[in-house]
């Protein structure tokens, strides 16, 4: 049996499996501290679990995602949920920093490795990494002990055996890390899930604490630097709300995410935004499960609805639009729309989130100049998609029978010869009325696949 040497309190059932698993089950001069803190500078990393073995510190993030989990760039794409950030890039963020707070204790420690893990528990849990780039950080729990204790994760330059160092590291932890007392709460929130989330925002399933067994919220938790100038912390927090000054705009529509607040913690180091949580798969998951006509008309609704009140949406991708167990689609991530006229602007950012397969030709150099048109043929080549499987990569894919008109119009080279989401959407649903025979064809195809 391992030895629990300190922590605060579990936030779930799945984090307490795999204390217990652990403390059950690991070689008993194994020492294991849970739900603590890490401080970083103004900011703080909570933790689920850390493991001291004879070769390692490891840091431990428990998962109780279920079901099939793609990994596509940073982002994790689980079934009947919105995507979130890869908790494996936070988690690497984390031990780097964790061993930085070593050494500065003892220079001795920087022979100790610090490894990251997270340790998925649901039994149906299964990561599909193509890349490779997560799944040497990511097992589940019947390979979780044979994971941590596998010494040939030790890189080069660090010691395979830590147990010199033993005294150094519980002392420099000891004075370093602290005790999570109660689990993550923002306001009313209380973190019932983290997520993911990078250097810039976490991602939390959360519930209203004052009322328990109420539906979950999706919080997005932003980081911000509260010592910078009066200028430069107004700018960082206008941008910050850019998503939630956005969704305000828009009058609620079941094809848009609602937002539900937006507020500060504290002295402004962080921002937290609640949006509904969208029991849905994101479309990136589905393009070829045959949802396509229902699922390309929610999309142009959704879009429609944020033009006709002003909002370019500017990233849109199949990432960003959620498919629901019945089929229905609502359209998220709204971080960098332009809600139109304003003294400030997000667009320097994009260039770090845009997916070039989606981008319109005229905005490929210039993300300045995105448009509703711009809108318009992102939508086109996922309506493209959902139809062929394929993306429309060459001039072929202006002049073929299988793809209606009207979604050939949308991915038109030249943005003034596009139509607009709601004529797309008329058009649409036009053929699905049509009474000649063609029309009919084109609806059995694209309803049965």
């Amino acid at each position: 049996m391992a030895e629990i040497v300190g922590g605060g309190r579990p936030v779930n059932d799945a984090e307490r499996r795999v204390i217990a698993f652990l403390r059950d089950n690991a070689p008993a001069d194994w020492l294991l501290l849970h739900n603590v803190e890490v401080p970083r500078g103004d900011d703080v990393y909570e933790v689920d679990l850390i493991v001291l073995t004879r070769h390692a510190l490891v840091v431990v993030d428990v998962k109780g995602t279920r079901g099939r989990i793609e990994v596509s760039g940073s982002r994790w794409f689980p079934p009947r949920r919105e995507a979130f950030g890869s908790p494996v890039t936070k988690l690497r963020g984390t031990a780097k920093a964790l061993k930085g707070l070593l050494v500065s204790r003892a220079t001795q420690l920087e022979r100790v490795y610090v490894d990251s893990l997270v340790v998925l528990t649901s039994p149906d849990a299964r990561l599909v990494d193509p890349a490779g780039r997560d799944a040497v950080n990511v097992t589940d729990l019947s390979g979780l002990i044979a994971t941590l204790g596998d010494v040939s994760r030790v890189r080069r330059g660090c010691s395979p055996d830590v147990r010199p160092y033993l005294s150094a590291v519980l002392d420099a932890l000891n004075q370093t890390v602290r005790r999570s007392t109660t689990p993550p709460r923002f306001g009313n929130w209380e973190v019932e899930e983290q997520l993911g989330g990078d250097a810039r925002v976490t991602e939390y399933r959360a519930f209203n604490a004052t009322l328990p067994g109420s539906e979950t919220v999706l919080l997005r938790v932003y980081q911000a630097d509260p010592l910078a100038d009066q200028a430069s912390r107004a700018a960082e927090r206008q941008r910050i709300a850019n998503a939630y000054q956005t969704l305000a705009r828009i009058p609620p529509h079941p094809c848009v995410v609602r937002s539900r607040d937006f507020f500060a913690i504290d002295d402004e180091s962080r921002f937290v935004l609640v949006l509904d949580d969208v029991h849905g798969q994101a479309l990136h998951l589905r393009l070829g499960s045959g949802e396509r006509l229902g699922v390309i008309q929610d999309m142009l609704r959704g879009l429609a609805h944020a033009h006709a009140h002003g909002v370019i949406h500017r990233a849109l991708t199949p990432a960003s639009v959620l498919v629901t167990d019945d089929g229905h689609a609502v359209l998220t991530g709204f971080d960098y729309a332009k809600p139109g006229p304003r003294d400030y602007t997000v667009v320097h950012e994009l260039h770090n989130v845009l997916d070039a397969h989606y981008v319109a030709p005229e905005c490929q150099e210039r993300p300045d100049r995105m448009t509703a048109a711009a809108d318009v043929y992102a939508a086109g080549v996922i309506a493209y998609q959902l139809l062929t499987g394929a993306l429309p990569t060459s001039a072929d894919a202006y002049g073929r029978a299988d793809v209606p008109e009207v979604v050939r119009r949308m991915i038109d080279l030249v943005p003034a010869k596009r139509p607009t989401a709601e004529e797309s959407l008329a058009a649409l649903e036009g053929s699905a009325r049509g009474g000649g025979s063609r029309f009919k064809w084109l609806f059995r195809r694209l309803t049965n696949g």
